[in-house]
């Protein structure tokens, strides 16, 4: 899916300037009748959240004391991994996106929180609440749209190596929170300038953030496996806080894939965003630049609400648990404008997202003019694009484009016809 701008039919052109504030102004009394509303109820629930994860953690890290027992390590590790995923997506995140601040509580509030993550709280909250929810889907200005090390957009030049696109994506996925890390320090940008040219501000944040991995790194593969040693646990017990960060790490990459990189989800150009942007232009942005997940209220919970990203986008600063509440009234705003609201159940999203990454690691229309009988051929105009210079892949690049085009519109007859 290219840049809104340059789409044959631009799925907001029916929309009036008059329209655009309209669905502001309707967002806007959404949002307040829920600020209007909050109180016991949203406390209690966060504060039950919060409590149930504390418990579980603790729970799972005690049975893992004895994982040298099978079932201790299966059910201490599947605790600890959703205790994991719980601290991160629906306590953290939603706590240092400011959800929780009107309750005054200092526990539970996004100035002082910091959470179970490689990540500090300040270089998160810069990156995340500052950049990607202002300058959300914005190709060049929003870097969660591909974490500066994918190919996001048909416009984007291909290179040979955006091939090995699918693979880096996976192993980002492995690390998850230490890719986000590095993200959030600039880490590529900085690193190339010379030593005495780096900001002293950003050699701060890099001692934080070492000083923070090292303290993760000492509570779950030291300390935690040395208190299992009596029972001849060390070894399950440090492979058990293994498992469960990577399990952490591979679902937060995947409901955060599912929310901002399905086919269909909506990318935009910087020159074509106005120098001061309205709110209802803002929120319209919002709306076509995140995708949703249907599913349980379990799910629900387990992705942070996550799934209800579109209405995260919107409503950032909103308690997590109204979501789904407002969800409705939002979705009845999208049909009455003649919006897609795109939602679509996990797997169906997570296949999407990906489809996407392989789509556009390869030179565009390659995957859309390749079947089984021109395979061969087709494998070997890649190896051709990948190796024998950029003239041969600006000529090959054209013809690839040229056939994908002509087999759209002879696809597209029939139905017309």
């Amino acid at each position: 899916m290219t840049v809104i701008t340059k789409q044959p039919v631009n799925p907001t052109a029916h929309l009036t300037p008059e329209d655009i504030e309209a669905i502001g102004y309707e967002l806007d009394a959404i949002r307040q009748e829920v600020l209007d509303t909050r109180g016991e109820r949203d406390a209690a629930y966060i504060r039950k959240v919060v409590d149930v994860q504390r418990k579980l953690e603790l729970g799972s890290r005690a049975v893992l004391l004895g994982s040298s027992f099978a079932p201790a390590w299966i059910l201490g590790t599947i605790g600890l991994s959703v205790a994991k995923i719980l601290e991160n997506m629906e306590i953290g995140h939603n706590v240092m996106h400011g959800q929780w601040d009107w309750m005054r509580d200092p526990k539970i509030h996004s100035t002082t929180w910091e959470w179970d993550n490689a990540s500090t709280a300040e270089g998160w909250k810069h990156s995340h609440n500052e950049v990607h929810h202002t300058y959300t889907n914005i190709v060049g200005k929003d870097n969660d749209l591909g974490y500066g090390i994918m190919r996001v957009d048909e416009d984007q030049r291909w290179y040979p190596m955006y091939l090995g696109q699918p693979l880096w994506n996976f192993v980002n996925a492995c690390f998850f929170e230490y890719g986000i890390a590095a993200y959030d320090l600039e880490l590529g940008r900085n690193l190339r300038l010379p030593k005495e040219k780096r900001s002293p501000d950003f050699t701060r944040r890099a001692k934080n953030t070492l000083a923070k991995i090292r303290r993760q790194a000492t509570k779950d593969y030291v300390a935690h496996p040395l208190l299992s040693l009596p029972t001849g646990s060390f070894l399950p017990t440090l492979a058990a806080n293994l498992t469960a960060n990577l399990v952490r790490n591979l679902w937060t990459h995947s409901v955060i894939m599912c929310g901002h990189f399905p086919e269909g989800v909506e990318t935009f150009e910087k020159a074509a965003i106005p120098e001061k942007e309205t709110r209802g232009e803002w929120y319209l942005r919002q709306m076509l630049g995140s995708a949703n997940i249907s599913g349980s209220k379990l799910t629900h919970i387990m992705t942070g609400n996550l799934s209800h990203q579109i209405e995260h986008h919107l409503f950032p600063d909103l308690p997590s648990n109204r979501y789904a509440e407002v969800a409705p009234k939002v979705k009845a705003l999208f049909e009455k404008y003649d919006l897609n609201y795109h939602e679509a159940p996990l797997p169906q999203q997570v296949y999407s997202a990906w489809h996407k990454v392989v789509r556009l690691s390869l030179p565009n229309g390659w995957l859309a003019t390749t079947n089984r009988k021109n395979l061969p051929a087709q494998l070997k105009l890649l190896y051709a694009m990948s190796t024998k210079g950029a003239r041969v892949r600006r000529a090959a690049q054209a013809r690839l484009e040229q056939q994908a085009r002509r087999q759209a519109a002879e696809q597209a007859s029939p139905q017309a016809a």
